[in-house]
């Protein structure tokens, strides 16, 4: 499935499923490397229920991209250029970045 970055304004997550009703959180997300590969996109918006974690949008872009996946157990994450657990908190205007393993010779 190939996916243009126009094609894709904002993604966003139904805030009904945590039970928040009022607030939504519009971030970056970034893909690097294998990430990069198999989305097709190197940045992406991304909009989640306020009181989301990096898990949860991690989560829902497996759900648009099914193929990150792939490389889920071995991915690093980063937040605002910090490495990141999955439990962190994303606010608004936050930038996410999915870091794959890298390797070369």
């Amino acid at each position: 499935m190939d996916f243009k970055q126009e094609e894709i304004k904002s993604v966003t997550m139904d805030p009904t499923a945590k039970g928040i009703k009022d607030s939504s959180v519009k971030m970056k997300v970034l893909f690097f490397a294998r990430a990069r590969d198999l989305t097709g996109l190197t940045e992406m918006p991304l909009e989640v229920s306020s009181g989301s974690t990096a898990n949860d949008c991690l989560n829902k872009l497996i759900s648009i991209f099914p193929s990150l996946e792939e490389i889920r157990g071995c991915m690093v994450l980063a937040l605002n250029e910090e490495y990141t657990t999955e439990s962190a908190l994303v606010k608004d205007k936050d930038e996410l970045a999915i870091i794959p393993p890298i390797s070369g010779g």
